[in-house]
């Protein structure tokens, strides 16, 4: 065994609630080995006192699971995790809001086929509503993390390419909210195919190297999962929050809860739940609830947090995103809209903006 072997076998280790391994998450400060023993020194950064003690745990076993191992001697540096008001920052490697945002909130579901990105889009525009009428247009950004499928761009009717100053890329715009998605730097027919390494670099990119100016939100549309999307935006951008959509069936919500857990685990508060198609209304009024009932409020228990709201099937939502009108813009009298602005009203109440 060999020092370089050491750490090529702990990347078995799984950081817990990612996907990624303790190894390229920076965690394992130095490895040696002689005589039979195995040492290993270790640094994260926590508030939880049971993840120091489920990581030694499981380098342990990893390493006495390795031939000529007899001992295995691990120290470790625990820094506690700051309570402040950007708590992202003090996830496993936050990263520094660039000048001029206010708050940053991840848009989650952990499952894919949700309706988060639609969710998000129609949240956008309602928060650019509700903050042109307090006299500050244009404060609202939407960062579109989706790398492999980004339908952003489509839902808010935005084409072509970012100009570019400097250094940095300049949001496209439209219905009052700064956009930036890689739908804006491929064509259509071009598929993305990368490792999580370009993934991770595109998402410090967005955050570092796109001329967002003076916002008093940027909402981020992740993609489903837990994985090196999620972890790039915590280690780059220190969040205010993460709000979680899901739909009222339990394979959606036990797959969010995951997603919530995910973001206890970095020091990200939730701060909320959004249902969304929750209910079919028919044309004699009668709800048909064709996923369940119930999953949003369920799930908002289970992680402590609140149940933001809930948004039935409407058609006309998916019409609206379909032609690059959200239906908080294109009918904004809507039912639907009305229920958009009032979690937007909740949301901004939360973080007091």
């Amino acid at each position: 065994m060999t020092a370089d072997s050491i750490k090529e076998a702990l990347q078995q280790v799984k950081y817990p609630g990612f996907s990624r391994d303790i190894v390229s998450f920076g965690l394992v400060r130095s490895a040696a080995f002689a005589d039979g023993t195995a040492k290993v020194s270790l640094a994260i950064t926590t508030s939880d006192p049971k993840l120091p003690i489920m990581l030694k745990s499981e380098v342990e076993k990893c390493l006495l699971a390795q031939p000529g191992v007899k001992e295995v001697i691990i120290e470790m540096a625990v820094s506690a995790a700051k309570a402040a008001p950007k708590p992202g920052s003090t996830s496993v490697g936050g990263g520094t809001a660039p000048p001029g945002i206010k708050r940053s909130v991840a848009i989650a579901s952990g499952k894919g086929g949700v309706g988060k990105s639609t969710f998000a889009v129609n949240l956008a525009c309602a928060l650019a509503q509700l903050l042109e009428k307090q006299g500050r247009p244009g404060r609202v950004g939407l960062m579109d993390c989706d790398i492999y499928g980004p339908s952003v761009p489509l839902m808010m009717g935005i084409s072509g390419r970012p100009e570019i100053e400097g250094d940095n890329l300049m949001p496209l715009e439209r219905h009052g909210v700064k956009v930036m998605s890689m739908g804006f730097l491929v064509d259509d027919n071009t598929p993305v195919v990368w490792r999580g390494p370009m993934i991770m670099k595109t998402i410090q990119q967005f955050v570092q190297n796109v001329q967002w100016g003076e916002l008093d939100i940027l909402l981020v549309d992740l993609p489903p999962g837990t994985g090196d999307a999620q972890l790039s935006l915590v280690q780059t951008l220190p969040l205010d929050g993460a709000l979680l959509v899901t739909t009222p069936q339990l394979a959606a919500t036990n797959v969010a809860r995951k997603g919530g857990l995910m973001f206890q685990k970095v020091n990200v508060p939730l701060l909320g739940v959004a249902e969304n198609m929750s209910w079919f209304e028919d044309a004699t009024g009668n709800r048909q609830y064709l996923f369940g009932e119930g999953g949003g409020a369920i799930t908002a228990e289970k992680l402590g947090t609140t149940l933001l709201g809930q948004v039935p099937l409407y058609p006309e939502i998916r019409a609206g995103g379909d032609c690059g009108l959200p239906i908080v813009v294109n009918s904004p009298t809507s039912r639907p809209a009305e229920i958009f602005r009032t979690i937007g009203e909740t949301l901004l109440a939360r973080l007091k903006i």
